[in-house]
């Protein structure tokens, strides 16, 4: 299944809307579309996984990398409406006690707030 990336901005940082599996098949491309994000200045993004329905070991990888990098440039990275098979994932791998996981985008783009990025 191909992996479809959509980027909106939203209230005060950029969405990007992934739907599809996430796997070692499309994970590189996860983590370019994030690459991209950051390269062009983005420092608050939001995840939306509301359509990923499955994420494997790589795809949690590409997730884990481009949260360091954007935490390493002041930045962060968050997670919206993620789905029970991935939230078990993140959870069963801690990765959820280190990246933030909010049920829907509004409620990710509420605790976001540009000054994050400056202070962090």
């Amino acid at each position: 299944m191909d992996l479809l990336l959509s980027v909106r901005p939203g209230r005060g940082c950029t969405v990007l809307e992934v739907r599809g599996e996430l796997d070692m098949a499309t994970s590189p491309q996860l983590r370019e579309g994030l690459q991209r994000l950051v390269d062009a200045g983005e420092r608050l993004v939001v995840v939306d996984l509301a359509g990923v329905g499955f994420m494997d070991s790589s795809g949690l990888g590409a997730l884990v990398v481009m949260f360091k990098a954007l935490r390493d440039l002041g930045g962060r990275l968050c997670l919206a409406a993620v789905q029970p098979p991935v939230r078990s994932v993140l959870s069963i791998t801690s990765v959820d006690r280190v990246i933030g996981i909010y049920d829907s985008v509004p409620a990710a783009e509420a605790d976001l707030r540009p000054a994050d990025a400056a202070g962090r």
